[in-house]
């Protein structure tokens, strides 16, 4: 049993148990939990909403065994319902980015009986619906946009209300087996190689990443929360909605992130808190700064001092510095805690006011290092008088974690290797580049980006070997590889180094064409687009004949090192790719430095 201070409540650690806590406590039975556009489910609403969805599953499913796991997943944008199938059953989270072969590997990997899905990817999941191994075609439920209509015996709600009961019923709980470790939420991530993985989070550390968040964000029975991020992604789930849920508060949501619409939402609903990942901290201060002119007085009066902003904090990672410090000068925030850790959650920090310029937070497990390529532990960072690191190459190395046991780290859903080779002779391997550095006798973390294998843009982690295979199916390419690089913003772009096929010459509006096709209609996801390209007349291979991205991953677009090769690059709204000068880089370069980023380069 675990009580929640401020309310009073004292229930078993499972979703089930706190939900019903929270549906009979006078403080908040009737109290909008879950807020979109005109529509609200109270904390009552919602537990009647998920035991709805418990019995509709459970009819549907029938017999659940080894053979036959009674396992459901989404393929879903923010909804209501979309939490109250949360709250109803052991859900796989599907990456709504997924295209062909991935989407259909990672739906029969999960072994779900039973697929939820937006009209609007019903087409994807229609393209590999032949190859499905676990998904009778009665068992694909559709939730219709706006305007749109799907046959009755396919619509999702329609059948929930037709098989069990109209949404308001008021049901008992089937009478299931829950225990804290029961695995609750299976998030599929992107792995280093083959299809995204499968990350287990079972009851006790969806509801303990809540306590955790809400405690150092120091939240309250009044906050509002907005979960803009994809529901998904453990961001929204781990650093959104399950804070709000353990303290009482509320949580407002929208169908996606929207630079334009962020304000306007967070005056509606009087948000107090978001969450949020990497660039979208960016595009709120070019959406307001577009607004406005640029006019701080202005944007000072309509929205630091607007008497509708309730904002007090945001949460979340990827932000750079003088992003930081715009966001809470014009939204007037106590705080914006910057953290540090995966949906794997075996290492965290939590960056507090007071922390160094740049850091994502103070170490506070013994067991957390930074390990070079060698095993051995890296030095601290040294700086000079200008807080520029002097060891870079030294002092960076991998997060990791040396302990017997694996923290919050459950390992990967049906897939033994993979765990393994996460957690291996002792040591959790996050396959995050860092350094620490010692101030006062306190360690402090830095992210220094991906480790050579993985490409983290907009808060997603991909994988690079995937997006490699894609590009070279292009025609015209030989052999391909993909890594991320520095970003100016946030987390990293992707770059590919291409060696063409002989005497093709490269064409830059074809080849943006063509990705931009994967897009539409391929395997590729809009963020693997590449966003730099290096032609390569031959790579330089490992012992066992792989691409050596160490390389290609360092010089990455610096024009000091790369004076004569062929490069090529893309901006935001551009609909080709045009070549990449000394001129520009060095431009780029005064960007980096303006968002004390450079050491990145």
């Amino acid at each position: 049993m675990v009580r929640q201070e401020a309310l009073g409540i004292e229930a078993e650690l499972t979703l089930p148990a706190q939900i019903d806590a929270r549906a009979q406590h006078p403080k908040t039975e009737g109290k909008p939990f879950l807020m979109k556009g005109d529509r609200a489910w109270t904390y009552r609403q919602f537990r009647d909403e998920s035991v709805r969805h418990a019995h509709f599953l459970l009819q549907r499913l029938g017999a659940c065994d080894e053979r036959r796991p009674g396992h459901v997943a989404m393929l879903l944008e923010n909804h209501l319902a979309l939490l109250g199938l949360y709250g109803g059953c052991a859900l796989f989270g599907v990456n709504t980015g997924l295209r062909g072969d991935v989407l259909a590997g990672v739906l029969n990997q999960s072994r779900a009986r039973l697929l939820v899905v937006d009209q609007r990817f019903l087409p994807e999941v229609e393209r590999v619906a032949e190859r499905l191994e676990h998904l009778p075609a009665e068992n694909i439920l559709v939730l219709p946009g706006a305007g749109e209509e799907v046959p009755d015996e396919r619509a999702w709600l329609s059948r929930v209300t037709a098989e069990v009961a109209p949404e308001g019923a008021s049901l008992d709980a089937p009478d299931v087996e829950v225990t804290p470790q029961t695995n609750l939420m299976v998030i599929y991530t992107s792995g280093t190689t083959g299809l995204p993985k499968g990350i287990n989070n079972n009851h006790f550390k969806l509801l303990a990443t809540g306590i955790g968040v809400s405690r150092a964000t120091e939240m309250n029975y009044d906050d509002v929360g907005y979960a803009c991020m994809p529901l998904f992604h453990s961001n929204s789930m781990f650093v959104g909605v399950s804070p709000n849920f353990w303290v009482g508060g509320s949580v407002a949501i929208a169908d996606r992130f929207s630079a334009s619409g962020f304000l306007p939402d967070v005056l509606r609903y009087g948000v107090t808190g978001w969450n949020y990942v990497g660039e979208p901290v960016h595009y709120v201060l070019s959406a307001l700064e577009k607004a406005f002119g640029g006019d701080e007085e202005r944007i000072r009066a309509e929205v630091t001092e607007n008497p509708r902003n309730r904002m007090r904090f945001a949460v979340g990672n990827g932000a750079s510095p003088p992003d930081i410090d715009r966001f809470m000068r014009w939204f007037g925030l106590e705080e914006m805690y910057e953290l540090y850790g995966s949906t794997e959650a075996a290492i965290s920090t939590f960056r507090k006011k007071g922390d160094p310029r740049g850091s994502v937070g103070e170490v506070t497990d013994d067991a957390v290092c930074i390990l070079g390529e060698d095993g051995n532990a890296c030095p601290p960072a040294e700086l000079d008088a200008d807080a520029r690191i002097l060891n870079y190459a030294e002092a960076v190395g991998e997060i990791c974690r040396k302990a017997e046991d694996t923290a919050l780290f459950q390992g990967y859903f049906d897939n033994a290797d993979a765990s393994e080779s996460k957690y291996r002779q002792g040591v959790y391997h996050s396959g995050d580049l860092g350094h620490i550095l010692n101030r006062d006798g306190r360690r402090f973390l830095f992210f220094d980006g991906r480790t050579d294998d993985w490409i983290r843009k907009d808060g997603e982690n991909f994988s690079a070997a995937q997006v490699g295979r894609i590009v070279q199916e292009h025609p015209d390419v030989a052999l391909a590889a993909a890594y991320g690089v520095p970003c100016v913003v946030s987390d990293e772009l992707v770059m590919v180094a291409l060696q063409l096929r002989p005497g093709v010459v490269f064409d830059p509006l074809g080849f943006w064409a063509w990705c931009d096709d994967q897009c539409r209609n391929g395997a590729m996801d809009r963020k693997w687009f590449p966003d730099y390209v290096r032609l390569v007349d031959d790579f330089t291979f490992t012992q066992t004949q792989k691409i050596l991205v160490r390389e290609l991953k360092r010089d990455h677009f610096h024009r000091g090192r790369l004076p004569d090769a062929p490069l090529y690059w893309r901006q935001r709204g551009d609909e080709g790719y045009r070549s990449f000068s000394t001129q520009e880089f060095e431009a780029l370069r005064e960007s980096f430095a303006a968002a004390e980023r450079d050491r990145l380069l």
